[in-house]
């Protein structure tokens, strides 16, 4: 028996390792502080080259899945820092990083926030006759007592009420409309609008009422989506560039 022969029988012999040949999956996490490192930042995005990302929450923290051959990098108002690869960063689970943003120091000020459900509750109980109304149609009726079927005399009678079913069906697009419009001021409050792009009235409202989002897409987005959009949204303000009508036309009409 020659020495290959000898060799390849030898190797074939060893166990096969099970090993997965999938690039392993971590969790990288910690805070996002201003250049003092004394204050959080909100909504900063946290990106990696493998297209995931994420955002910071009110207390500056961050939490996201990454691959160990993948890098990560943080993004606020148009500026990114370099990209930081996950097999050099040494503690994964408190990666805490500090961006060259100055956090103006206001006195705080408590304010008791509009709460949009509790609000659109009230709203729909106050109205229920007018959002639950629909447009008159023969019915017919079985009789308590006796045989054979009948119409609904009263429906019957609204068919023929014209102005006043038109008045109803106009009133309850109006609640419709002012219910969304509601919803989408929920979302897109000048607090969180100053926040990403730091812009102040007169220019501020400006922006907001040039940009302001479809119900649409405003329902559709997540949190991420949504602040993604703000910042995009300042960018092409920034430049002169109109509005995106992915984002700002309305897709489905109200149904009566």
């Amino acid at each position: 028996m020659t020495a290959f022969v000898r060799y390849l029988l030898l190797t074939l012999s060893l166990p096969i390792s099970t090993a997965p040949l999938l690039a392993q999956e971590y969790t990288v996490k910690g805070y996002v502080l201003d250049s003092s490192r004394n204050y959080p930042m909100e909504a900063v995005s946290v990106l990696t080259s493998t297209g995931k990302g994420t955002i910071t929450n009110t207390d500056g923290f961050y939490e996201i899945r990454v691959l160990e051959n993948d890098s990560i990098w943080f993004s606020y108002l148009g500026k990114s820092t370099q990209k930081f690869p996950v097999l050099r960063i040494a503690n994964p689970l408190q990666f805490d990083v500090s961006l060259q943003v100055n956090v103006p120091i206001l006195r705080e000020v408590k304010i008791r926030p509009r709460n949009y459900r509790q609000d659109s509750i009230q709203n729909r109980q106050d109205y229920a006759k007018i959002f639950d109304f629909q447009k008159p149609r023969i019915t017919t009726v079985t009789p308590q007592y006796g045989m054979g079927m009948g119409f609904d005399l009263q429906e019957l009678i609204n068919i023929f009420r014209f102005r006043r079913n038109r008045s109803m069906l106009a009133f309850q697009e109006r609640l419709l409309l002012e219910e969304e419009d509601k919803y989408v001021d929920s979302r897109l409050n000048k607090a969180l609008v100053r926040r990403l792009t730091l812009l102040e009235p007169p220019i501020l409202d400006s922006f907001m009422r040039l940009f302001r989002p479809s119900y649409d897409f405003t329902k559709s987005a997540d949190d991420y989506q949504f602040r993604l959009y703000i910042k995009q949204a300042h960018y092409r303000f920034r430049y002169g560039l109109p509005p995106d009508p992915r984002y700002t036309t309305r897709l489905f009409p109200i149904e009566e």
